[in-house]
């Protein structure tokens, strides 16, 4: 009888395990995610990016903002920009959109860790999920 109960005991915590690693695993989806850089000088502002479980992204840059599209499979990602808004902005800040766009372009997977969730192409792109 004890034998049953520590086979069931480890059924049950094998499964709880794998459910609790499946949950880390899926997408963050309806999150504001927030690149993991400091403001530029004369501003607060960082790129914030959203997903939707429907694909919609929310892109917002120094300067930029916008909407694109991603596709999610698995660890597979990858993101089209949309049409951008322009904002007044130093050069500085519109050459970081600039390249933050042609990065996130790049953008063939993704991993996260914690609350980092990292976007994997030429160049790396770290965000931190929003906490609020």
């Amino acid at each position: 009888m004890l034998g049953r109960r520590a086979c069931l005991a480890f059924a049950l915590l094998g499964l709880f395990a794998a459910s609790a690693s499946e949950a880390q695993s899926a997408f963050p989806y309806d999150r504001d995610m927030l690149l993991d850089t400091r403001p530029m000088r004369g501003s607060k502002r960082v790129p914030i990016l959203a997903i939707t479980e429907g694909g919609e992204a929310q892109i917002d840059l120094w300067c930029k903002r916008g909407r694109g599209q991603a596709a999610i499979s698995g660890d597979a990602i990858t993101i089209t920009v949309g049409a951008m808004n322009d904002e007044p902005c130093t050069p500085e800040r519109a050459q970081a959109d600039e390249d933050m766009l042609a990065a996130l372009a790049e953008v063939t997977g993704w991993s996260q860790r914690g609350d980092t969730l990292t976007l994997n192409g030429s160049k790396p792109l770290r965000f931190r999920l929003a906490t609020n």
